[in-house]
């Protein structure tokens, strides 16, 4: 017998996939932690966002190893890596590959032949996507969303999985091209990257000093990793935590009436997220619940989640930035007044403590 989906939403995962789950989890962070010091909750987000089938966009200045990370990460779960450099010269053809002409040796007859670009692989670093020009970021936003590659009327399926971690330097804003609200809203994530606390310096220092040649290996095979994604899907949620998920995303919409909307979000917003932020911030509740040995999803895992899926969706106006008001601390004060209805006592309980300073 079919489950109809609120059957489906109820249901739970058994706790032996879970388990599979977390464990495998654990061994690719010991494995990332050999080479990479500190970012924790970077290295959680970005593999969060491969288990959704996502792509994420990294903001953080230079000399934080977001190359050498996300490389490290593919070679723990056992994918091809190719790094762009974005450039204002860089044209589409460089990335998704152009045809050539090739002559048959033997009949003398030419034909065209795709040559792929850098875009056919696993895991795809786009490095400073705000340098090259809107036709260049187009088409590699269009891959992203379809998946596929088009050329002289063909279609070439990109490689499955398929994950596109872009990187924007915050400080340097001349000669760029950013990107529009519209393109940002396709990444799942916008992952803000620290400089490292003085201990994590003190032992990049250190390692540095050493030159020690650390090697990783292949923690999770393109199965796993696929297997994982699937069981992400069928993470059970329920529908108060849903609901508490919409409300959230849609407090943000200022244009809309509601009543009690948070003050910062009235103050300082001049628009809010769309409805993909709903569908991204459910489904990474999803990842961040199984990746912690949940059975099901919980409001607590939507809050933990709220500011990557939402920071880069909303729109700030003129008086924020006049007060130096972020998004980060607007999502702060919306989980602060968004009262989580329909959950457990135990459920609110944890909430409130949560909730504390």
């Amino acid at each position: 017998m079919t489950q109809t989906p609120a059957e489906a939403s109820q249901s739970t995962l058994s706790p032996a996939a879970v388990g599979e789950v977390r464990a495998a989890h654990d061994k690719l962070r010991d494995e990332i932690r050999r080479v990479i010091v500190g970012q924790d909750e970077v290295v959680e987000q970005v593999l969060m966002a491969i288990f959704c089938r996502g792509h994420a966009v990294v903001v953080g200045v230079p000399g934080l190893a977001k190359t050498l990370l996300i490389s490290t990460i593919s070679r723990t779960l056992g994918l091809a890596f190719s790094r762009i450099q974005f450039t204002p010269d860089l044209m589409p053809s460089d990335i998704t590959g152009t045809e050539v002409i090739q002559e048959d040796k033997g009949t003398g007859q030419r034909h065209l032949k795709f040559v792929k670009g850098p875009i056919f692989g696993n895991v795809i670093l786009a490095d400073e996507i705000n340098r090259t020009p809107p036709k260049t970021q187009a088409a590699l936003l269009e891959a992203m969303q379809e998946r596929q590659v088009t050329a002289g009327g063909v279609r070439h399926e990109l490689p499955d999985p398929f994950f596109v971690l872009a990187t924007q330097n915050p400080i340097e804003q001349e000669g760029t091209y950013p990107l529009p609200e519209a393109q940002l809203d396709r990444f799942m994530f916008q992952i803000q990257v620290a400089y490292p606390t003085a201990d994590e310096e003190f032992e990049i220092v250190r390692r540095s000093a050493v030159k020690a040649d650390v090697s990783v290996r292949e923690v999770l095979s393109i199965d796993d990793i696929r297997r994982v994604q699937k069981l992400v899907v069928q993470t059970p949620v329920a529908d108060h935590v849903i609901r508490y998920a919409l409300r959230l995303v849609r407090a943000t919409r200022v244009k809309e009436p509601m009543p009690n909307r948070p003050k910062l979000v009235q103050d300082y917003l001049a628009w809010g997220a769309g409805p993909r932020a709903s569908e991204y911030l459910v489904l990474a509740a999803k990842a961040r619940a199984i990746l912690a040995g949940a059975t099901h999803v919980t409001p607590e895992h939507v809050r933990q989640i709220a500011k990557p899926v939402l920071r880069h969706r909303l729109l700030t106006n003129f008086n924020a930035e006049a007060d130096q008001i972020t998004t980060d601390k607007i999502i702060e004060n919306l989980l602060e007044e968004t009262p989580v209805e329909g959950a457990s006592q135990e459920e609110r309980r944890m909430m409130d403590k949560v909730m504390k300073p």
